[in-house]
Formats: C-alpha cells, structure tokens, sequence
C-alpha cells in the first residue's frame, strides 16, 4: 500500500463514514468500509463473484428502471456513522454525481456471499439493513458453484423469506419490482 493509506495505521480515533470518505483514497481495489467505529477491508472476490455480480447488476437494472428505481454495484451508502459498500444497491433517488448515498434512498439492498466473509454477509450485513429499514434484502450465495438467490421482505424489524431459487430453476420476485432468472446464468459457463 501507497502513503495514501497512512491514515489506516495511523489513525486513534473511531472511524466513522465521513472520517473514511474523506481520509482514505478512492480505489478499484479492495472495498474499505466503516463499521462500529472500525475499519472493514475486504479483498476483491475471486471470478464467480464478480461474474455474478456483473451479471446480476446488469439483469436487474433493467427491471428496476422500468420500475422508477436505480440499481448500482458497489456503491457508498452511508447510515449514520457507518459505511458500508453493498454488493447491489436498488435506490429511490439517481446517484449520479454523488460519492455517497444515504441508507435511507435504499429499497433492497443485496450481497454475494463470500466464503471468507460468510458472517458477515448472512448474518451480520442483513441484521444491519433491517435495523436501517431497508424494505428487501437480497442474497446471492454461490456455495459449490450452484448459485442460489433469496429475496427477503423487512417485516417488524426482521427479514422474513420472500423468494427463493437455486440454479435450474426460476428466481421470481414481485416486490419491490418484477424480476425472473435462472440463478444459473449469473455464472460465466459454456453451459448449465
């Protein structure tokens, strides 16, 4: 690392969203959020991920728009103190020409599963959105390469299963917009 990212082992105060936004550099790399005071550093995910991101982003921006909303991937969303970087964020309100975003802009919010960060994005992430009020939270999880997608409504206080599907098979959502896939093709495969 660059004397750009002094303030990470310089810094002896809590971190917060704004401390880390206007402290630590812009970057293509590892996401750096804000979380309780500490700074979270997460390395990029391997091809799967990034494939099903992509694919996922592309596919559900389309129905999003159609419905009012912007989708973007990993982008800055601010919720009091904390900063966190989610891997889909479905908006109220266009991003454009903003670094950050408020939590409360969020209607689903969603994160790919990574095996070294399984806690944080099954339990921890979503306990965090629900605590917000973000309406719907999605999850992609590509455990053995069998990807799988779960749509989650927030209902007094806690996400409740909305929809559910696994490669093979369709993905539906009705709520916050209509939305089908077969988890399957958010894998970069010559075939199924």
């Amino acid at each position: 690392m660059g004397s750009s990212w002094e303030p990470l082992w310089l810094n002896d105060e809590p971190w917060t969203a704004h401390r880390a936004l206007d402290l630590l550099p812009e970057n293509n790399g590892p996401r750096v959020e804000a979380f309780r005071g500490s700074v979270v550093v997460t390395p990029s995910g391997g091809i799967d991920r990034r494939s099903a991101q992509r694919e996922l982003a592309y596919l559900l921006k389309q129905a999003a728009r159609r419905a009012g909303l912007w989708l973007y991937h990993e982008v800055n969303i601010v919720a009091g103190d904390d900063l966190f970087i989610p891997d889909i964020a479905v908006l109220r309100a266009s991003g454009g020409g903003r670094t950050t975003m408020k939590i409360s802009d969020a209607v689903l919010l969603g994160e790919i599963v990574s095996p070294g960060n399984r806690r944080k994005d099954v339990i921890d992430r979503p306990r965090e959105y629900a605590a917000a009020g973000v309406p719907f939270f999605l999850r992609v999880d590509l455990r053995n390469r069998v990807p799988t997608l779960a749509l989650y409504e927030l209902v007094d206080g806690e996400y409740r299963p909305l929809a559910v599907a696994a490669a093979g098979s369709t993905f539906t959502m009705i709520r916050p917009f209509g939305f089908t896939v077969d988890p399957a093709d958010l894998l970069d495969d010559e075939a199924h």
